[in-house]
């Protein structure tokens, strides 16, 4: 069995009475009292066997044991230190936090959301990636958009409307549809198969390419690699642009979709919520 480690809040106490060579010192700066200093060092010294200081009456000596831990544990101090700055978004202050998938980052909300800012002045948004569903329970984020069945996506989460299966490439498409190369976003319920039937129309449908998601079936048809069968929630503004192209009328209700869900309390991710819902449906009707 691994041995575990002692408290980090213990070799914290260390290295500050380390530096300053008082506790009194050591605990201002680690906002805490000078006997939770002293106690904390004293567990360490107990923990480790060995004695870190001498307690002298105008302050502290360190002990050659004491000399030998203090680089290591300085180090690992400011290893972690630097680890934490890289998601460091300073104050929560006027920060909405947004959790949910490339795909969605991509193709609905980073064309759109400078036009929230520009609403919003003063305002400060972070994304956070998420895909599966634990991601969700571990995030702490004022808005979530996620991915699944309404019994999936659990309750108080909002669907995004209108988000068909639509089939789209970058250009018209001469010849029979199903002869062109397939993309299909795999683990949801709706695939070309069940597109196809429900079209009325007959043939093969069997994809060429496999993908994890819509949002990169969009983009290997907006690059010329075939037809994806795809939401019409991310592709609606490529069809706008005409940088997508829709290559059959054909419209099949989703089983599946994006949901918002969001932070009641936050006054900035319900106004986000109203804002995209309001965008996304008046911008599909165009």
């Amino acid at each position: 069995m691994a041995r575990s480690l002692p408290p980090l809040g213990w070799f914290r106490s260390f290295e500050a009475a380390a530096r300053h060579l008082n506790f009194t010192a050591a605990a201002q700066e680690l906002a805490l009292t000078q006997s939770a200093v002293s106690q904390q060092v004293r567990a360490l010294e107990t923990r480790l066997g060995v004695q870190l200081f001498l307690r002298r009456a105008r302050g502290l000596e360190i002990t050659d044991d004491g000399r030998k831990l203090l680089p290591q544990v300085g180090a690992a101090l400011e290893t972690l230190e630097a680890a934490a700055r890289t998601f460091d978004t300073g104050s929560t202050q006027g920060l909405l936090t947004i959790a949910t998938s490339v795909s969605v980052s991509q193709w609905l909300l980073a064309p759109r959301i400078h036009d929230f800012l520009a609403d919003h002045p003063g305002l400060r948004v972070r994304f956070l990636s998420t895909i599966w569903p634990d991601d969700f329970k571990a995030s702490i984020a004022d808005v979530e958009i996620r991915f699944g069945s309404e019994k999936q996506v659990g309750a108080g989460a909002e669907r995004l409307l209108p988000d068909d299966l639509i089939a789209v490439s970058a250009h018209s498409v001469s010849g029979s549809l199903s002869d062109q190369v397939l993309i299909e976003a795999v683990g949801t319920t709706g695939g070309w198969h069940n597109w196809a039937k429900a079209a009325g129309l007959s043939g093969e449908w069997e994809p060429s390419l496999h993908v994890d998601s819509y949002g990169l079936a969009l983009d290997l048809a907006v690059n010329g690699k075939g037809v994806a069968l795809t939401s019409s929630l991310l592709a609606g503004r490529l069809m706008q642009q005409r940088k997508a192209v829709v290559v059959h009328p054909y419209r099949m209700p989703n089983p599946e979709g994006y949901f918002i869900a969001v932070n009641a309390t936050s006054s900035e991710a319900l106004a986000f919520r109203d804002w995209l819902t309001d965008v996304v449906r008046v911008s599909q009707q165009r």
